[in-house]
């Protein structure tokens, strides 16, 4: 049963009335969707399904039968000859579950979806940006290599073909590693305009493949002119009267929808239990603080946990690959599974919300769904989710309550909010919450996390945790992976003063334009790490300002290196193995190498590796490390902190790498020059200052390229690749950096000392204020992606040198730290905002949703 089929109130009809949009299309459109808002720069209006079990609790039957009807309908298109070779391919977080359901009706199919939980050691087959998405990375992570590479058909599935551009891109990127003939794209619904339509044919005839729709339905969706912009003032306006707690402009009172439940009067939050109503219509802010006392008090705040018997070694889903014998295991478990969480359930039970977990979407559908059938109560099926959309009591609205509580499986994009929509108030007498192990973390049961967020909204919270499946990895022999790379062989480096753990890729062409790139890389057609900026070439004015800047900065520099490193000789290891992150961290690896030779005549080992974000570090490079010295004698190097995102991938990467190969001391922590995000405990300094290795790229840096991870170019046994611009000899000021450093040692030495010892009583814990103050930037300029706010002169100046550059923002009153940000926002053509209060000297904000041409800060190239 569906919202509009009840009492005529299509759960579109809020948004509709107020924007002017309208949903045109086949006469089941309504019903299988709805409208919400968001704000987002591209688009306000959000399309709710009342079928994918995403954002609406509904029938497991009803959510299984839409993907498997859509999966047999393919099977009849392809007929059963292709149909038996076809590989099914589904997008997290929100396709995962339909994916599945379609790979079950085409049959005896394969199915892989993306994910963004990198796992280290495992090779990506392929990965894309989805632009539009709060969480943009995706990355192909199956444990079999060969599940891409056959010539059958390859199936996508997505719960929605909108642009088409996401696909799109993961076809183009597949088809040039695995070209095969012919492709499939399912979808719930069809909404591409009239232009886009046509691209799809288009596109076909590009590649030379047959490229199918499948759709449930189809339709488009109109858009009056300044739609946006009246969308996003709408949001706004709720969000402030929330904020507020004025309910003046709330909707006017309508009949309330009797599906998912009656939500009249209910509050849209969870710190508001359900006997504090909140007005119609009107939204209310996220929490992000602790429940009240009375969510605190809430009874069944400890849930009742449910032992599965999971069967082992049996994947919790399509993460790494889900063979037919996998789910032929799997029909097998699930009535026992069922039967195990029918008995926990109260007796008196009479509506029970089986509750998944982002990417884990079909293994509790299909429990859902045979609890359907065990139990005399009406059972509802929907998942959490990343995305977060503006709640409104309205029953023409179809997001009419929210849950807002903190990530709660250590994401390697860090920490951030996550949501339950339409749970808070529907009525539930028992949730039933599926998390896979790597979900039930500390934050999971924390009083503002998910538990005691369903503690506050059903008398009954039951927790069936999923073993998280890690696939069984080749052992590898560390005498197979090569030597590292060293000068001047590879980089204009002394061969004492670095090891490269890493592959020559001089010979092959990575450059590409930075317009291209950021385009690619926005729009979804490429990972960051797949390409290579065409390498800077200062003017001469800019060669003149580095070394000004150098010569002023030398000392300060000295003073960081010298206190990092007598820091980590004192707490770290009397004889530690530098291993700097490359290529930022290395000349400050040579540096505190250099320092220890200096003070106290040691001789330290000191190597680079490479580390991706979304992907982990090297761990070839790890293995390598495992086999040559002690763990515990590795010090991670870097040359500074921006929001920590590096601190938070290395720190995941580590603990995977050492559960998988059962190797352990390696300390993640990443020792800096500078920490002006608070992100570590060992650093030089946690000023936010000019380091002169910032402001150039590889001819600063030994004339080694940024690391490249491409699936074509580095395989399993390989480490990640990089390139060595012998060319760029004649620019090279890589040494004369070190040298104008190390000259300073001697005068800064009593100045060090001091220093540590003041160091060794201070309160360092970091406090991650750095991440905190790119979240608010990210909200504040609309941006919505926290990873397109650099934070820090050197991550700001690496935005004016590598990608497309927005604005720039910089502490009012800033001065010589800024001259080279300042000349290279001058020649880009990029303004410079000064703000009165900024934790960081400077940040740059990445051109958001970048198209060629939409350069500047009006971004009126960027298409809406």
């Amino acid at each position: 049963m569906n919202i509009a089929a009840n009492n005529g109130v299509w759960s579109g009809s809020w948004v509709a009335e107020r924007l002017g949009v309208e949903l045109v299309g086949d006469d089941g459109l309504t019903a299988l969707l709805g409208l919400a808002l968001r704000r987002n720069p591209r688009r306000a209006h959000l399309l709710v399904s009342n079928v994918l079990g995403k954002h609406v609790p509904q029938s497991p039957s009803v959510v299984y039968g839409h993907g498997f009807a859509l999966g047999r309908r393919a099977r009849d298109l392809l007929g059963e000859s292709e149909a038996g070779q076809a590989v099914v391919l589904g997008y997290a977080e929100t396709a995962t579950g339909l994916g599945h359901a379609v790979a079950d009706g085409l049959g005896l199919a394969p199915y892989l979806h993306s994910t963004r939980r990198p796992v280290a050691g495992v090779t990506p087959a392929g990965g894309f940006e989805e632009s539009h998405s709060h969480a943009t990375s995706h990355l192909l992570l199956p444990e079999d290599p060969a599940l891409l590479s056959g010539d059958g058909p390859l199936v996508l599935v997505d719960d929605e073909f909108s642009t088409g551009n996401t696909v799109l891109n993961t076809i183009r990127d597949l088809h040039a590693r695995y070209p095969r003939k012919r492709y499939v794209v399912v979808a719930l619904v069809d909404m591409r305009s009239a232009a886009d339509a046509g691209r799809l044919t288009a596109f076909a005839e590009e590649i030379g493949a047959r490229v199918d729709l499948v759709a449930a339905a189809s339709g488009t969706v109109r858009l009056p002119e300044g739609v946006l912009e009246k969308g996003q003032e709408l949001v706004a306006r709720y969000e402030e009267s929330a904020a507020s707690g004025d309910s003046s402009s709330a909707a006017a009172p309508g009949p309330v929808a009797q599906f998912p439940a009656p939500l009249e009067g209910v509050a849209l939050e969870a710190d508001f239990k359900s006997t504090h109503p909140g007005a119609r219509g009107t939204a209310r802010p996220a929490p992000t603080g602790p429940q009240s006392t009375d969510d605190r008090t809430t009874p069944h705040l400890h849930p009742t946990r449910i032992d599965l018997h999971w069967p082992p070694g049996l994947p919790d889903g399509g993460r790494h690959g889900f063979t037919p014998a996998h789910r032929i295991r799997l029909e097998s478990a699930l009535p026992l599974m069922a039967a195990r969480v029918a008995e926990a359930l109260p007796p008196d039970a009479r509506r029970v919300l089986t509750l998944g977990f982002e990417e884990l979407m079909y293994t509790p559908l299909r429990v859902a769904r045979e609890l359907e059938a065990l139990v005399p109560a009406e059972v509802r099926y929907s998942t959490t989710t990343r995305s977060p959309v503006l709640a409104v009591d309205d029953p023409g609205y179809a997001i009419r309550s929210r849950l807002v509580f903190p990530a709660h499986d250590n994401p390697a994009d860090g920490p951030g909010e996550r949501y339950a929509y339409n749970v808070a108030g529907a009525g539930f007498d028992a949730v039933v919450l599926f998390v896979d192990s790597a979900g039930d973390t500390p934050e999971l049961h924390a009083p503002d996390g998910l538990l005691a967020r369903l503690g506050a909204h059903a008398p009954h919270v039951l927790l069936a945790v999923v073993p998280s499946y890690v696939p069984a990895l080749p052992e590898e022999s560390p005498a197979m992976l090569p030597e590292p790379l060293r000068g001047p062989a590879f980089s204009s480096y002394p061969a004492e003063d670095v090891g490269w753990l890493l592959q020559d890729l001089s010979d092959v062409t990575l450059e590409a334009p930075t317009e291209e790139r950021e385009e690619a890389i926005q729009s979804g057609g490429a990972h960051y790490a797949e390409s290579l900026p065409v390498e800077y070439q200062p003017s001469d004015r800019y060669q003149a300002l580095f070394h000004a800047a150098l010569e002023t900065s030398a000392a300060r520099i000295a003073q960081a290196v010298g206190v990092v490193t007598e820091t980590v000789l004192a707490e770290r290891s009397p004889r530690p193995v530098l291993v700097s992150l490359a290529r930022a961290g290395t000349p400050v690896g040579v540096l505190m190498r250099r320092w220890a030779q200096f003070r106290y005549g040691l001789d330290l080992p000191h190597y680079a590796v490479s580390i991706v974000r979304g992907r982990g570090i090297d761990a070839n490079a790890l293995r390598w490390l495992a086999a040559h010295h002690d763990p515990r004698d590795v010090v991670f190097v870097d040359g500074w902190t921006g929001k920590g995102a590096i601190t938070r991938e290395l720190a995941d990467a580590i603990e995977e790498f050492q559960a998988r190969e059962g190797v352990s001391g390696f300390d993640p922590e990443i020792a800096v020059l500078a920490d002006p995000g608070s992100c570590v405990r060992t650093y030089g300094t946690r000023e936010d200052f000019l380091i002169p290795s910032a402001c150039l790229n590889s001819t600063v840096s030994g004339l080694i390229s940024r690391t490249v991870l491409r699936a074509d170019l580095v395989g399993p046994d390989d480490f990640h690749g990089a390139k060595f611009y012998r060319e760029l000899a004649g620019a090279d000021v890589s040494v004369a950096f070190l040298d104008a450093v190390v000259a300073r040692f001697a005068e800064v030495a009593e100045s060090v000392d001091a220093a540590v010892k003041e160091l060794a009583v201070t309160d360092r814990t970091p406090t991650w204020e750095g991440w905190a103050a790119v979240e608010r930037i990210s909200e504040e300029y609309g941006i919505h992606d926290v990873n397109l706010v650099k934070p820090g002169v050197g991550e700001t100046t690496r935005v004016l040198l590598r990608r497309v550059p927005w604005k720039i923002l910089a502490r009012a009153g800033a001065g010589a730290d800024l001259d080279h940000v300042r000349l290279l926002a001058e020649q880009r053509g990029v303004p410079v905002e000064e703000i009165g209060e900024l934790p960081y000297t400077c940040v740059g904000l990445i051109h958001p949703k970048y198209t060629r041409g939409a350069t500047g800060a009006d971004g009126r190239a960027v298409n809406v």
